[in-house]
């Protein structure tokens, strides 16, 4: 009986801690893996720990050049996304106008519409318009499909911010610019960083939109889908674990701040 009261008592606990447990251990199995020295070209089986993979992250052709296409994608995309949905986020939280309840419903389409709809829509819209396969279209469609995230992420932190702060500092004397730029930006920043640190994830990680608009480029997640079929290099188990523990560190390193914020005020 006390076993059964402890469960219960310690119930959300546990649900927590096995949902995190189930999350980590696929990134667990990676990282031991970016220390493996297969027998053949398959790393899928543990044979012998090694750290060659780690001194040589770029030992296997082509691999990097498509990590880094990804990321300057990743960082180019995040860029206009987080630009253009904080803009989008401030007009349909702040303001009423024509077409309002429409434009929120269509935000809210590339969320809900499958990638591969939107990956085969936009390859017919570039083919029809003669626009060149290559970076620019990879482009524009991580930007389609990133700008829903952070208008949703601003919005939801716009909506929730206390417009009187705002009022405060104009009786103040505070400029618009003044009180844009030292409340209310200051105030939504954590729902920008949010959407921000989500579509670089999404953008980076995306491969079926991607291959519907790459042409001969080639970005890691097509890379690693192609040498899958050969047989999945150790190296790859190394950039994953590095882009897994730098987005640990982003994590912790915000909520250092946060914390530090919240322990001034």
């Amino acid at each position: 009986m006390r076993l059964v009261r402890r469960l219960r008592a310690n119930l959300v606990v546990i649900a927590g801690v096995l949902a995190l447990v189930y999350m980590i251990l696929p990134n667990a199995v990676v990282l031991a893996f970016s220390f493996n020295k297969p027998k053949s070209r398959f790393n899928y089986t543990w044979n012998q720990f090694s750290t060659d993979a780690w001194q040589h992250p770029c030992g296997v052709s082509g691999m990097c050049g498509s990590l880094g296409l990804s990321l300057k994608i990743a960082v180019y995309a995040t860029i206009a996304a987080t630009v253009l949905g904080t803009m989008t986020a401030f007009a349909l939280a702040r303001y009423r106008f024509r077409g309002r309840a429409a434009t929120n419903m269509l935000i809210f389409l590339p969320m809900a519409m499958p990638e591969v709809v939107m990956g085969a829509s936009l390859g017919t819209l570039f083919l029809n318009m003669r626009i060149q396969f290559g970076f620019w279209t990879i482009l524009i469609a991580h930007v389609m499909f990133c700008l829903s995230f952070v208008v949703t992420a601003v919005k939801a932190r716009v909506m929730s911010m206390d417009p009187r702060l705002e009022q405060a500092a104009q009786d103040l004397y505070a400029t618009p610019t003044q009180t844009f730029l030292r409340v209310t930006l200051p105030l939504a920043a954590p729902g920008i960083a949010a959407g921000a640190l989500l579509s670089f994830a999404l953008s980076f990680d995306d491969y079926i939109i991607t291959s519907f608009n790459a042409g001969n480029s080639v970005t890691f997640p097509m890379f690693v889908w192609g040498s899958a079929q050969r047989g999945t290099p150790v190296q790859v188990n190394v950039i994953g674990t590095a882009m897994f523990v730098l987005a640990v560190l982003l994590v912790l390193a915000g909520q250092l701040v946060g914390g530090r914020r919240k322990a001034r005020g």
